[in-house]
């Protein structure tokens, strides 16, 4: 692995109001990223539109698209435009009535790399994603791409240090996370706080347990409830962490802004050889992983 530092770039959003609105927005963000010498884009969970599963109807299935498809198009074209590897977060139609909360891989050159289709599905009061999406078939298999292997999950995958391990497991040698995630207006101070740390503790977890980088890109700014509930104030923070779980970078809160970091790709190495977790594992041990429950 090279020693030159890979600049990313998370793009921050709020939701424009359409399709066509967010990828001309993003498509500026991408520029500008590009010129700042960014190599590596990573987009937010469901950027073309508004968090639409706050509710459940069956019109919103309407928002679906193949892939390769129309938005596959425009991002690929995109990528190789700016020469930027880029994650991007869609809602797939594989079928009639079969769904997908999916993000994709771009290469710098436009060409789509892969896919991963997010595991982990909540079903929580404004989080009503199982109406919507078929859990993933395509198991925890990072992506090769031109600056590195790139395991990628999304959002509600972030809790589940098994997802994370695996992707480690398999030689990710970066975590990418999609997401969409806020809090409830009417929860308290405390509360919130208490739920946004919780968050950036998770990801910081999943970097020092697998000794790799780890990137979350979140969506920002308030979006009302479609049935007259509270709505979402996504809490934005998206950040970069380094290998030992340090902030390389965060971004606020409140407003939509591209978060640049550059990663030390080698630095891996080290920190794993000073803090061999993979080498100590008592894999002949953890057969009861495979159980709900332990009764």
């Amino acid at each position: 692995m090279t020693s030159t530092p890979l600049k990313a770039a998370l793009i921050q959003e709020i939701n424009h109001g359409s399709a066509d609105a967010n990828l001309c927005v993003i498509a500026e963000r991408v520029a500008q990223a590009a010129a700042a010498g960014a190599r590596l884009v990573l987009l937010q969970e469901l950027h073309n539109g508004a968090y639409f599963c706050q509710h459940e109807s069956s019109a919103e299935f309407d928002r679906a698209e193949a892939i390769p498809g129309p938005s596959t198009d425009r991002l690929s074209a995109l990528a190789a435009e700016h020469g930027v590897v880029m994650i991007a977060s869609l809602f797939e139609r594989r079928a009639a009535g079969l769904y997908h909360n999916t993000a994709v891989v771009f290469e710098a050159d436009g060409r789509l790399l892969g896919k991963y289709r997010k595991m982990h599905i909540p079903d929580d009061p404004g989080f009503y994603e199982k109406f919507y999406f078929t859990p993933g078939d395509l198991g925890f298999e990072p992506i090769q791409t031109s600056v590195g292997k790139i395991g990628v999950l999304v959002c509600w995958d972030q809790w589940y240090p098994e997802a994370a391990r695996l992707m480690a497991l398999a030689g990710a040698e970066v975590l990418v996370y999609p997401t969409a995630i806020g809090w409830d207006p009417d929860d308290s101070q405390d509360e919130k706080q208490r739920q946004r740390e919780a968050w950036l503790l998770s990801h910081r977890g999943h970097a020092v347990a697998n000794g790799i980088p780890v990137l979350s890109c979140n969506r920002t700014g308030f979006e009302a409830s479609p049935i007259g509930a509270s709505g979402i104030q996504f809490w934005g923070s998206s950040h970069a962490l380094g290998p030992q779980g340090e902030f390389l970078a965060e971004a606020g809160t409140d407003n939509p802004e591209i978060l640049y970091a550059n990663l030390d790709m080698a630095r891996s190495e080290h920190v794993r050889r000073i803090w061999p977790f993979l080498r100590d594992r008592r894999i002949d041990a953890y057969g009861d992983l495979l159980k709900r429950y332990r009764d």
